[in-house]
């Protein structure tokens, strides 16, 4: 049985995760691999942080006599904001690169420049309508479902970005964020954090009734899935993942998982 990690590592990780994923005011003050494999395992617990900060903004904008479509906004464009719109930008960036049809060396560097093409543009508004719409319609059944879904969407969204980092999964360049995580969690222990992290999901679920106890489970894999679905695709496209791929899988696990608690 592999001991855990001492408090320091654990600490270097949780700063690997915020400094990276977020914001926040937090410095990383390393980034080897083990670090970064701290970070990796960390970060639906970003996600959650995000996730709880949306859902505040979305409420008292509820408690202020806002409707249901402003309090999605704000449950959309708040963990944007708390990314500095990373993972957005890095699914445009995706977009237009398996949009290009050109070979792998092609469309990296078309991801690496700093305009963003029709391809990114329409994915960007149609992935954002969705996440909006979505949010809306959970919102305006209750407070307390819109701001469920709100948390578990971004929970999500990193639980993704765990699971493509594990042992494997190869980067497509040798420098960049994509490089410094690219296969640096163990698959047992990426499995591990999905299931503990689903569980977590599907018993917050039970807050609202039992039926949600499923549905928020069905969300988080079904997020999975579609992220590992688009992490196949890039991986064979571009021969391993990048930083703009993570975003994109970050925002498509995000909207998935908000699209299927909106329905039933």
């Amino acid at each position: 049985m592999t001991p855990p990690p001492p408090h320091g590592l654990r600490l270097h990780g949780l700063r690997f995760a915020f400094g990276t994923l977020s914001v926040l005011p937090v410095k990383v003050r390393r980034w080897d691999r083990e670090a970064a494999r701290g970070g990796m395992l960390c970060a639906p617990l970003v996600g959650v942080v995000l996730g709880c900060g949306a859902a505040i903004v979305a409420l008292v904008l509820l408690f202020l006599g806002a409707g249901p479509l402003l309090a999605a906004v704000a449950g959309a464009a708040v963990p944007a904001v708390l990314t500095r719109g990373l993972h957005l930008d890095g699914l445009a960036d995706t977009a237009d690169g398996l949009g290009s049809g050109k070979p792998a060396e092609d469309a990296l560097r078309i991801m690496k420049q700093s305009d963003i093409g029709p391809f990114g543009v329409l994915t960007l508004v149609f992935v954002v309508f969705a996440q909006v719409a979505a949010l809306s319609q959970l919102y305006g059944d209750s407070w307390a479902r819109g701001a469920l879904a709100t948390v578990v969407s971004a929970v999500a969204a990193r639980l993704a970005l765990t699971l493509a980092a594990r042992a494997g999964v190869p980067a497509a360049r040798p420098e960049g964020l994509g490089a410094a995580v690219a296969g640096v969690v163990p698959v047992r222990s990426a499995v591990t954090v999905a299931l503990a992290v689903t569980g977590v999901a599907a018993a917050t679920g039970a807050l609202l009734g039992t039926y949600d106890i499923a549905r928020t489970a069905v969300a988080v894999l079904a997020a999975l899935a579609a992220a590992e679905l688009l992490l196949r695709h890039c991986t064979r496209r571009f021969g391993g993942v990048t930083g703009d791929v993570f975003g994109g899988l970050a925002e498509t696990a995000a909207t998935t998982a908000l699209v299927v608690l909106s329905l039933g």
